[in-house]
């Protein structure tokens, strides 16, 4: 048994995992049901594909590691549309990449943001995709610095804010890590950041990013960034990286600081339960979750 504590992410109106089960996740979103490919669904599913499919709007075919094609079982299925969490509107669209715009597993995450934000902090979101956690922790009235390197992704999140009735982030089209180190340079204090950083990808000019390989410089670096009783969120989906390990590792650079590292799971309706991957909490005693 692990030593790890397992945190159970909540379904909300817009979004429910339902079933999951031989590499396969079947959730909705809002009223549009998808399947999609998930390798920690290695067991058998409550219902069968075929029961799958009859409620199912779409499916996503993969071509190659994490790119495909979509496979539409139903007519006059929406492109675009629309979800909210609680004050938040989030878009969503198929996209060529399996995913639609939003991670619905990070609402626990999303809930310590709020709770521990207070108005006038600082607070800084790297590899911040589409946006949601900026969006809560500005509706907290903090001030938002948001982080991606992706062009459209920015434009994606920027139509969330506006749909959300907010205004004034700061938006950085930047490698996350470069702006990082950029803000230790610039004596930059934080009261709180997450990263969400992927365990495999390509930079703007072709360069490798291999999470196992920089989870110890972005450590290091978000160390130097975080005040004094700021806290520290980060999601690792890497198979490479342990809970152990980064456990161990994190307490070897935040010596003066708490930390813990819970393994993030959510139960489908059907009672399945299905594995996120590690989320690695760093704060004031006071201050962690």
């Amino acid at each position: 048994m692990s030593q790890f504590s397992r945190i159970y992410a909540e379904h909300w109106p817009d979004y429910e995992l339902i079933d999951a089960g031989g590499g396969k996740k079947l959730e909705r979103f809002g009223s549009v049901v998808v399947i999609r490919p998930e390798v920690q669904a290695y067991f058998k599913a409550e219902n069968t594909y075929q029961e799958w499919k009859k409620i199912a709007h779409a499916e996503f075919i993969e071509t190659a590691k994490n790119k495909g094609n979509w496979n539409y079982f139903k007519e006059n299925i929406p492109k675009f549309w629309k979800i909210r969490f609680e004050k938040t509107c989030i878009n969503l669209q198929f996209t060529q990449f399996k995913h639609l715009g939003v991670f619905p597993e990070q609402i626990y995450n999303w809930k310590i943001i709020q709770s521990k934000l207070k108005k006038d902090d600082t607070f800084l979101n790297l590899f911040a995709y589409t946006g949601l956690a900026s969006l809560i922790a500005r509706h907290k009235e903090a001030q938002v610095t948001h982080v991606d390197s992706v062009k459209h992704l920015i434009t994606w999140s920027k139509s969330n804010m506006e749909e959300s009735n907010l205004t004034d982030i700061k938006w950085v089209l930047e490698d996350a890590l470069k702006f990082a180190q950029k803000e230790v340079r610039r004596e930059k204090k934080y009261n709180g950041i997450i990263m969400d950083p992927p365990a495999f990808g390509l930079g703007s000019k072709g360069e490798k990013w291999i999470l196992e390989q920089k989870i110890e410089e972005l450590l290091k670096v978000t160390k130097k960034l975080l005040a004094e009783n700021g806290f520290l969120i980060v999601n690792t989906y890497s198979p490479k990286i342990s809970a152990e390990y980064l456990s161990n590792l994190a307490k070897s650079i935040f010596l003066s600081k708490s930390v813990k590292v819970n393994e993030l799971w959510m139960k489908s309706t059907s009672f399945k339960d299905l594995y996120y991957g590690n989320v690695l909490y760093v704060g004031s005693v006071e201050n962690l979750a």
